[in-house]
Order: structure tokens, then C-alpha cells, then sequence
């Protein structure tokens, strides 16, 4: 692994946490985050809402793997929304701190290991993981994965960071002027190091046995999203 970020530390000081998770919510909504896993999802429920054809609205669930502050599964509920989807966001975090933060944002939130979380196979609709793939080490993303396909019944939408020096130097002048905490500025770059190129991503998704190929998106981010094999 590449360094260390204060979210890889899951007893890290619970004031620093909530203000770098702040941050990073600013710079989804900012730089393409949170559009990268919204546009994946939405040709789902605009597919689902065609299939029902004026039948009444309906009941989804989502589970957000690595939740954070949870401003990424209540973008995903917004946008189910304008497609009659009912969209209830469950959140997946191994940080307390974070886990508390997503709650008082109306996230309900496990506390668990993304690559194990305490549910059935197939008992979601949709699961999502928004960078944090790049936290771990390739054979546990690997594992994540394989997890996530298991648990979803109809989508899985994977997005993380893609790794360029460009997106190094501009992260680090976003945060700089937009005021935010020194740690956040430094983990911001080092996640971009960590992030992944297109092919790297593609080798963990074959490694995996998901039918996915990855893609770039705005703002740096790469993106795969595939409908789960049946149980």
C-alpha cells in the first residue's frame, strides 16, 4: 500500500473524522463523486420504471459498503426518487465515527467489514462502494468484489479513483482554496496515488469473475457497474 490516510485507521480521533468526511462530501458533489455513482444507477431505475408502466411506485433497497457521511446512498435515494423508486439506503462502516455521522444524516448504518457485512446473499437491490477500494489491498478488494456481487439482487456499482498527476496537483489546490483541513488536503492526494488505471481495475473485476468492464468518468473517476449473477 501507498502511505496511510487518517480513514484507514479505524480508532482515529472522531473530530478529525467527521471533518475530513465533510470534506470529501464537498468534493464528491464538487468533482464528480457523487455524479459517478448517480449516472451508473440511473439508467436502472429509469429502466425499472419503463418496465412498470404507470404501475404503482416501488420499494428499493441500497446498501452503501464504506458509507462514510453517507451523502452518496442519499444522492442514490434523491434519484430513485424522480423514478417512482423508493430507494432505503442502508450504510456499511468499520469506523464508528463515520458510522455516527451517516446516522444523523438518516443513513442507518451496520457496523461491519465490507468484505463480510451480516446479511443474506441476494437480500439488497442495490450495492454501492464509492473510493474505498483503493484502502485496501488488492486481494481484499478483490474479496469486496466477490461480496458485493453476492448481496446484490440487481445492481452493483463499483467507483474509485482514477490515478493521474494532474488530479494530484488540481485536488491539492481545490482543497488548499476551498479552505479545507491540511489532512484532508494530504489524504486527497495520496488516494489519487492509490487510485487505479482503467486496466488495473478491469484485472481485479476478471480476478473477481464479475461480468464488468470499467470506465472513465468525469472528474477522474473510474467507474464499473454490472447486474449481479443469480443465485
Amino acid at each position: 500500500m501507498i502511505e496511510s490516510e487518517l480513514l484507514d485507521d479505524r480508532r482515529a480521533d472522531p473530530i478529525a473524522v467527521g471533518r475530513e468526511l465533510r470534506d470529501i462530501a464537498r468534493l464528491n458533489a464538487l468533482f464528480g463523486g457523487t455524479k459517478a455513482v448517480v449516472d451508473a444507477l440511473d439508467g436502472v431505475f429509469r429502466a425499472a420504471r419503463d418496465a412498470r408502466c404507470g404501475m404503482r411506485d416501488a420499494r428499493w433497497t441500497l446498501l452503501d459498503i464504506g458509507t462514510g457521511a453517507g451523502d452518496i446512498p442519499r444522492a442514490a435515494v434523491a434519484a430513485a426518487a424522480r423514478h417512482g423508486i423508493t430507494l432505503t439506503p442502508i450504510g456499511v462502516e468499520v469506523i464508528p465515527a463515520a458510522a455516527r455521522l451517516a446516522q444523523r444524516s438518516g443513513v442507518a448504518v451496520v457496523i461491519a467489514d465490507g468484505n463480510a457485512p451480516p446479511l443474506a446473499p441476494k437480500s439488497v437491490d442495490v450495492v454501492t462502494v464509492s473510493q474505498v477500494l483503493h484502502h485496501l489491498s488488492r486481494t481484499a478488494a478483490v474479496r469486496w468484489i466477490r461480496a458485493c456481487d453476492r448481496l446484490a439482487r440487481r445492481v452493483v456499482v463499483l467507483a474509485d479513483l482514477r490515478r493521474s498527476r494532474v488530479a494530484m496537483a488540481g485536488v491539492w489546490a481545490a482543497c488548499l482554496g476551498l479552505r479545507m483541513d491540511r489532512v484532508t488536503r494530504r489524504d486527497a492526494v495520496v488516494s489519487l496515488r492509490r487510485g487505479y488505471t482503467r486496466g488495473e481495475f478491469n484485472a481485479m473485476l476478471e480476478e473477481a469473475g464479475v461480468p464488468a468492464v470499467a470506465r472513465y468518468r468525469p472528474g477522474f473517476r473510474v467507474v464499473a457497474a454490472w447486474a449481479p449473477k443469480a443465485s
